[in-house]
């Protein structure tokens, strides 16, 4: 079971409105990134969200392809828009 990891993914706005949740806990293979949870969530909830989102990974940006960690916090920030 080495080879997995427990991460934690905060919703915001348009994912949490899709999703109905506040957060999730992921059991993810290591290696995984941004990217490839952004994929479960998709499939999870059947909906399409795209990748116009910052990331946040610990309270701190990251990038996609940042190699997540057990026990990370990771939350997809959406685009903020105003007037």
């Amino acid at each position: 079971m080495a080879d997995l990891l427990k991460i934690q993914v905060i919703y915001f706005a348009k994912i949490r409105e899709l999703t109905g949740l506040t957060q999730e806990t992921f059991i993810i293979k290591k290696g995984f990134t941004p990217s490839n949870v952004l994929g479960l969530i998709e499939e999870k909830h059947c909906i399409v969200l795209g990748v116009n989102f910052k990331i946040a990974i610990n309270d701190e940006f990251s990038d996609w392809d940042f190699e997540l960690r057990n026990g990370d916090n990771l939350v997809f920030i959406p685009p903020v828009t105003g007037g």
